[in-house]
């Protein structure tokens, strides 16, 4: 099977390399994309699966602060009432004159009711010491009002914990409460806290309070009545009853935007907006075994997914917990996970629709970019011809650059390596040249040299046997003149010709360029010149030879202040670097070099000067010895602007380096 495999393979990669190219490209983006494609789908399946139990988590705080406004809501309407000095009075008249002192009460409780804007099934009552109802106002989800007077002696409240916590501690209390069935048939409440109790799915097998269905669930509020001198004038009592009230959760839904809300009394939905399957609120049924252990039976909060009614939810639960601290049903928040399933897939979709667009683009694309790819391999084989004819000594063949990348960069790089191939060959022309010229002129001095001493001492001589007046002097003086002169050139000669000796040792270049330019101020006269040195201090010494770095110095000043005869800056810098080597920088603002003249420079015997001015020979001897110390020398000038002159030397050199010519 392996073999087979292997052999396959093989047989695919000696394929067309163009088809090769375009396969494999494929397969690699294939994989990566498909891959990128599943990564993709899980980190957004798990964002959003986040981003759920953040929105759980957020709506379960909006929904607990509407919760507890409506608690607050209900302690407000007690404690007022309870602080109300004309409920005080009228609770004090009870013994003397009751039937005004009940008209008295039961008005400011109807005004409390209005002020308040109480929403959905609420009682509020005042009782007497004993816990005997005297008056109160039931107020429906409607918002219809009815009095209780009459109902005194039915129930006694004082058996209530919250009312005995209350009267204990001589303050408000206020908590979510259970109301007992005979205290809610005592204010004809019991049918409306009648709930029976469905068959759920997923459900305990027990209650989690066996009063579920008939007790009620409450947010309530119990405020002492107390007169100036401390004594018990009467209790007022105000609650919200949740058994088949959908105000509040409905308002958290709409206020806060959240999907679904229910108020659990123990295990068992009494108020809620989550639809069963004929669309009817879910009341009646009973919350899922997991989560009634985590909330009621451990008391903590649930976050996750859970099966509500018919359907799994993401959802929380927190549990709701009575005046004495004790779980009595819990507060739900949640959204359908068909509505995130449903998210989920649109992603995925999504992402699939991009994921085979992108391939079959990559697979087009592919086939453009082999071409594009290939075309270079013709240039490859250029590439070999060129190298070969290069081979057989041509220098002068070129390949042109096509194409980018690798292969363009390798055509660029040979053009460039031929390019300063031509130019080390003409360096090396012109040094030999030069090394041609140097012994020649050496061999022409010698023999110049004596008979030129000759004629100048008998010029002398003659000179100094003729009168002032003697008409031969003029003669004599120009054939001495002319002599010395020709004795110039040889010596300028000579100098040409012993430049190819170095006597290198260390050498502070700023301090030769001090001596140079010293003398320079003083030959400059009348000329308007003024020099500037930009000497730096972190120069290093080099290794070279102090005359001949002098004499490239002075050549080069001479030639600067020469070239501004009507005056100027001429500026002399050094600088370390570049990496192992100095910089010296010689600038003149004066008439400029023009291109043609560039070319020529270092060329023995070429000059700009007039006749008579110079020998040519200033900066090919500059040139010779910046060669022979390894370092390089370029020009840069603009006619009417001015010329810099760039000399770059190492800093390490041969202690003695001898060139034989």
């Amino acid at each position: 099977m392996w073999e087979t495999v292997r052999r396959r393979i093989q047989d695919f990669f000696g394929a067309p390399f163009q088809v090769v190219l375009v396969v494999s490209f494929s397969l690699v983006a294939a994989t990566t994309i498909l891959v990128g494609a599943g990564v993709t789908s899980r980190v957004i399946r798990n964002y959003l699966a986040e981003a759920s139990t953040e929105r759980v988590n957020r709506d379960m705080q909006l929904a607990e602060a509407l919760y507890n406004i409506r608690l607050q809501e209900i302690a407000s309407a007690a404690h007022r009432l309870a602080l109300d000095p004309l409920v005080l009075s009228g609770l004090a008249e009870l013994t003397s004159d009751r039937s005004h002192a009940l008209a008295v009460i039961d008005k400011q409780i109807a005004n409390k009711v209005a002020v308040q804007a109480l929403v959905g099934n609420h009682l509020i009552a005042v009782l007497n010491p004993d816990g005997k109802l005297l008056a109160g106002r039931l107020i429906s989800a409607t918002g219809e009002q009815s009095m209780l007077d009459g109902l005194g002696d039915k129930v006694n409240w004082t058996n209530l914990p919250i009312v005995q916590a209350a009267l204990r501690q001589r303050a408000l209390v206020a908590a979510t409460e259970v109301l007992p069935t005979d205290l809610l048939a005592g204010v004809g409440l019991a049918e409306q806290a009648y709930i029976p109790v469905l068959d759920t799915p997923h459900a305990s097998k027990t209650l989690f309070d066996p009063r579920e269905g008939r007790a009620g669930l409450t947010l309530m509020s119990v405020a002492p009545a107390l007169q100036a001198d401390g004594r018990l004038a009467g209790i007022v009592i105000a609650f919200h009853l949740f058994n088949n009230d959908f105000t509040l959760v409905d308002r958290i839904r709409d206020v806060a935007g959240i999907d679904t809300v229910t108020i659990f009394f123990g295990d068992l939905r009494i108020s809620t907006n989550v639809r069963a399957l004929d669309g009817q609120r879910a009341i009646g049924t009973r919350i899922s075994e997991e989560v009634s252990q985590t909330v009621l039976g451990r008391q903590e909060s649930y976050v996750g997914t859970a099966f509500v009614v018919s359907e799994n939810y993401i959802t929380r639960y927190d549990p709701l917990r009575n005046h004495a601290d004790e779980v009595v049903g819990s507060l739900y928040v949640g959204t359908r996970q068909a509505s995130f399933s449903r998210l989920v897939n649109t992603f995925n979709e999504q992402i699939a629709l991009v994921t085979l667009s992108t391939i079959l683009a990559t697979f087009l694309l592919a086939i453009l970019v082999s071409r594009v790819v290939t075309r270079p391999l013709k240039e490859l084989r250029e590439l070999a011809e060129a190298n070969r004819r290069v081979g057989r000594g041509d220098m002068a063949v070129r390949v042109a650059v096509r194409a980018g990348g690798d292969v363009g960069e390798v055509a660029s790089s040979f053009n460039t390596m031929l390019d300063q191939l031509q130019a080390t060959q003409d360096q090396l022309v012109h040094s030999e040249k030069l090394a041609s010229l140097g012994q020649l002129a050496a061999g022409v001095a010698h023999e110049l040299n004596n008979p030129l001493a000759t004629v100048l001492l008998y010029s002398d001589i003659m000179l100094s046997e003729c009168g002032p007046d003697d008409p031969r002097r003029t003669d004599l003086e120009m054939i001495a003149k002319e002599t010395r002169r020709c004795k110039g050139i040889v010596a300028a000669l000579l100098d040409f010709a012993r430049q190819n000796q170095v006597l290198a040792q260390p050498t502070d270049l700023n301090a030769v360029i001090r001596q140079v330019l010293q003398v320079a101020q003083k030959q400059l006269g009348d000329i308007p010149v003024s020099i500037v040195a930009d000497l730096s201090p972190q120069l290093p010494e080099i290794e070279a030879d102090p005359s001949q770095m002098q004499e490239v110095i002075a050549n080069l000043v001479s030639n600067a202040i020469e070239a501004m005869p009507a005056g100027g800056k001429l500026f002399v810098r050094t600088a370390p670097g570049p990496n192992g080597m100095i910089t010296l920088e010689v600038t003149d603002t004066g008439i400029g070099i023009s291109v043609e003249d560039q070319a020529k420079l270092f060329v023995p015997f070429f000059t700009t000067k007039p006749v008579g001015k110079g020998t040519g020979l200033g900066l090919a001897i500059v040139y010779g010895i910046v060669k022979m110390h390894r370092g390089q020398i370029n020009v840069q000038s603009q006619v009417g602007k001015g010329t810099t002159f760039t000399v770059l030397l190492p800093i390490r050199l041969s202690p003695i380096i001898t060139k034989q010519g």
